[in-house]
């Protein structure tokens, strides 16, 4: 007569152990580089809200003082429609500087990734676990930059968020396809030319996204907002102002929801791809 018992058979035993192994080999990855973060707190701060600081004093606060710009009520809706396009700058800003420049630096002289990818795991998912750090630290840099501009406008804007699950589900998904991008860039830049791209691509992404104006806004110049569609700075400041001004001008959810999970995608398919390449070769 033959028993039968609760154990479970050894390959699917094995698949658990090696699943398991992996979730605990990303998570150390993710760590190493948010233990790093801490380390270096003092700077992520100042890079991540030196900018929108400035931008929300100087227009929103100096301005309406000095007779310039937009001043009294006016100029409280122009805060509000701000500080979600100073997010968006940050996301994009913070998620290719956390992933890029540090890929650059191990690819190029402290040659660290070498010891990450003999991590028990396949090269690609060392190459996502650069994208969730990248990803975090960008999330962390976007909320930070809502008190800090409703410090320095004044108290003008309104931290209020009308759309609470579209904030919740719209600021990681940006966050990844920042982090995304970055990890593009961090693989297929000349580790001499990556300042000079910076300066070439983070300007024109944050002047022509939709970060000091609504979408809606460039319908007087029709070339142009059809040009910045190919910018996912716009579907940024688009989602999150929609996610805070709750009924105000905005861009369709469907178009920024649907563009961005196309864009994470594609760009996730094509950076740890090439990222695997680069680490191959």
């Amino acid at each position: 007569m033959t028993t039968t018992t609760g154990a479970v058979p050894a390959p699917a035993q094995a698949t658990r152990v090696s699943t398991s192994a992996t979730l605990r080999t990303l998570l150390a990855l993710i760590e190493r580089d948010l233990t790093v973060l801490v380390h270096e707190g003092v700077g992520f701060l100042l890079r991540s809200l030196m900018q929108p600081a400035l931008f929300s004093f100087v227009f929103v606060y100096v301005f309406p003082r000095i007779g310039q710009g937009i001043g009294g009520r006016a100029g409280g809706q122009f805060a509000n429609v701000l500080m979600p396009g100073l997010m968006a700058s940050s996301l994009m800003f913070q998620g290719i500087q956390a992933v890029a420049l540090p890929l650059v630096q191990e690819f190029s002289v402290s040659r660290e990734i070498e010891d990450r990818v003999m991590a028990p795991i396949p090269v690609k998912l060392v190459g996502m676990a650069k994208v969730v750090s990248g990803a975090i630290q960008g999330i962390i840099a976007a909320l930070l930059v809502m008190p800090v501009v409703w410090l320095t406008s004044g108290f003008e804007a309104d931290l209020t968020v009308g759309r609470p699950l579209v904030f919740v589900t719209l600021l990681p998904m940006a966050a990844l396809v920042a982090a995304s991008v970055g990890l593009l860039l961090g693989t297929i830049v000349n580790p001499r030319r990556i300042g000079f791209l910076f300066a070439l691509l983070l300007l024109p992404m944050t002047l022509l996204g939709c970060v000091y104006y609504p979408w809606s806004a460039l319908s007087a110049i029709r070339w142009l907002q059809v040009a910045v569609l190919l910018n996912p700075v716009v579907y940024f400041s688009e989602g999150l102002r929609a996610s805070t001004l709750g009924e105000a001008s905005h861009m369709s959810l469907w178009a920024v929801y649907g563009l961005l999970a196309a864009a994470l995608a594609v760009l996730l398919f094509v950076a740890t791809r090439t990222f695997e390449r680069r680490v191959i070769t």
